[in-house]
């Protein structure tokens, strides 16, 4: 609404009518994004990925000029002070900051926009699908305004039914990755900030009644149950047959669905049980009418008990590496499924049996990736430090990343553990409050894997670590980042360190440690140089495990991390140059010291 007409609208309106309009304009503006139908990879899809034209928008112009209008000049007097044509084009999926050099620390607006031809067609139905944008995506379609996302790292989509064109059409998307007071995560985080489309757009069509979900896992603390549920979605939902197929077992199951759209259904199979060692998927096709997908899917129980994780009824120790969404060779998010497998691969060429995504949802590729390869998945929320738990909209923002990243990863038998939150210290009522009740949440929507909360919390005394923190009686394990040796020095021999803890015998998982050290900086001279080596890193990693056999119920290990990244507040001139020197790999992938010392551990374990 222009500011002149909204000026003649306040000389008429009383107060109460004005705040009433205000309002009805607020809500109107705020129209959220659909969560996005499960597994979209099998449907009948058209990517979007390429070039698209782009508008880089610093101060925010684009939304009093209207950008999303596209007014062309209809005669000499109009002026209109932007235009996509013969600007920039950016590739998607992609951030901006690795693009082009003037945006490498840019957080602010940037606009999008993609053309398409479209031909419509009877009883179909088209969805416009994003696999993520950072951090808020404002997304038009022809000079409409379809609505908003609020989240940087989950899927979202909207049906575009009726609205296109026969011919041409126009998608423009507004970004901004500038950070939120209020945001998850919030001001403050250690990475990068990439912005942008930085993961897959793709028109997808489906019939007039299609399978927007469907959950098939091992009923919990079974080895041969499936539960599962579909969900369709249209007028004609109700009442529906739909088969549920496994074809290498023979197994087909009829159910019908209710007058919501629901379908529950329950069986048995001699099931090859997914495992690192084993990464066995099968090829599951489920069908409703006019409507098929295929997955593929494994199967496998995932508990806690004496201390202990335990798959598939045997105990295994978890042997991690924390990991970034960053391509190092490249300085970008990663995105393709070459990126995944050159991140994954490294996990693996290091031993590891389960892989910490942190600190946000990766993308598709990696979670998938990781499950053929066999690798266990720690699947994390972007609640990070310094989040506003007293600001009234954050619970909400919570509840709906939780919900879209469960809807799209609960068919990943690789995902073990839904971890709800990293470092929110202090520990306040709010804080609390919240993520007691997002954990009750989490477990309604899948009681079948894990759920952490990771603290920092703890005091370190005389040699004694003491681990406390409300959201640990609520969490399946006891996951702590502990930096002894880096941000806290020793004190005393690490195999004298005492661990009190007072949480059962729930299991504890080390979910970081370690120290940064500069590739190729070997030398040990007697001066504080030395804190940045390769030998210091390899002491603390020595140290460290060593320490580790002084944990009660320990569980797994998990050192950050795997590649040094990007992060803008790292400042020191000589050893960091804006990276997180933390890497057990350079950003070259040049292993240091401290690679050896982890690899020779978790071969030993």
């Amino acid at each position: 609404m222009r500011k002149e007409k909204m000026h003649s609208y306040l000389k008429v309106f009383s107060a109460v009518q004005i705040y009433a309009v205000l309002l009805f304009l607020l809500i109107a503006d705020l129209a959220n994004a659909q969560t996005a139908m499960t597994n979209p990879w099998s449907r009948n899809r058209h990517s979007l990925d390429g070039e698209w034209k782009v508008i880089v928008d610093p101060s925010n112009t684009g939304e009093w000029l209207q950008v999303w209008l596209e007014k062309k000049p209809e005669k000499k007097t109009d002026f209109f002070e932007y235009s996509f044509e013969n600007g920039p084009v950016l590739n998607v999926p992609g951030d901006f900051n690795s693009q082009r050099c003037d945006l490498t620390y840019y957080e602010g607006v940037v606009w999008y926009k993609k053309e398409f031809e479209y031909t419509s067609k009877d009883r179909r139905r088209l969805f416009l699908y994003f696999g993520g944008v950072n951090y808020q995506a404002d997304v038009y379609l022809n000079g409409k305004k379809l609505g908003s996302h609020e989240g940087g790292f989950t899927p979202f989509q909207f049906e575009i039914t009726g609205m296109v064109k026969n011919g041409a059409n126009s998608i423009i998307v507004k970004t901004n990755n500038a950070r939120q007071k209020n945001g998850l995560p919030a001001n403050g985080f250690d990475w990068l900030n990439f912005g942008g489309i930085t993961r897959d757009v793709d028109l997808i069509e489906t019939g007039e009644t299609y399978i927007d979900d469907f959950t098939l896992q091992l009923k919990k603390g079974s080895l041969k149950t499936v539960q599962g549920t579909v969900k369709l979605n249209g007028n004609q939902a109700a009442g529906n047959n739909i088969i549920i197929k496994i074809p290498e077992l023979n197994i087909k199951k009829k159910i019908v669905s209710d007058n919501t759209g629901y379908a529950s259904v329950e069986f048995s199979a001699p099931f090859r049980l997914w495992s690192p060692d084993q990464p066995k998927l099968y090829e599951v096709i489920i069908e409703c009418g006019t409507d098929s997908i295929t997955d593929s899917i494994g199967f496998r129980c995932i508990e806690v008990k004496d201390g202990k994780v335990w798959l598939n009824k045997q105990p295994v120790f978890l042997k991690g590496v924390n990991i970034h969404e960053e391509n190092p060779y490249k300085g970008s998010r990663a995105a393709s499924l070459e990126d995944a497998r050159l991140l994954l691969g490294a996990a693996k060429e290091l031993g590891c049996n389960f892989v910490r995504l942190a600190h946000y949802p990766h993308n598709n590729n990696m979670i998938r990736e990781a499950e053929k390869m066999g690798l266990m998945v720690w699947d994390e929320l972007p609640i990070y430090q310094h989040i506003n738990f007293s600001d009234s909209t954050v619970p909400a923002k919570m509840e709906l990343m939780l919900s879209e990243m469960v809807k799209r990863d609960k068919n990943r038998c690789g995902v073990i553990i839904w971890s709800l939150s990293n470092e929110t210290y202090p520990s306040t009522a709010n804080r609390n409050s919240a993520l007691i009740k997002l954990t009750g949440s989490c477990r309604q929507k899948d009681p079948t894997r894990l759920v952490a909360h990771v603290t920092n919390t703890q005091r370190y005394a005389n040699n004694i670590m003491e681990v406390s923190d409300t959201l640990y009686r609520y969490a399946d394990i006891v996951a702590v980042n502990e930096y002894i040796g880096w941000y806290v020095p020793w004190q005393g021999k690490p195999t004298d360190t005492k661990w009190k803890m007072d949480f059962g015998d729930k299991p504890v998982v080390i979910s970081e440690f370690g120290g940064e050290a500069l590739y190729g900086s070997r030398n040990e001279p007697a001066d504080m140089a030395a804190y940045w080596t390769e030998s210091y890193q390899e002491k603390i990693y020595t140290d460290q495990l060593a320490m580790f056999d002084s944990i009660p119920h320990l569980a797994g290990v998990c050192p950050w991390l795997l590649f040094d990244y990007k992060s803008p507040g790292r400042l020191h001139p000589v050893y960091q140059k804006g990276y997180n020197r933390k890497g057990l790999l350079s950003e070259k992938g040049e292993k240091k010291k401290a690679w050896k010392v982890m690899r020779e551990y978790y071969q030993r374990k």
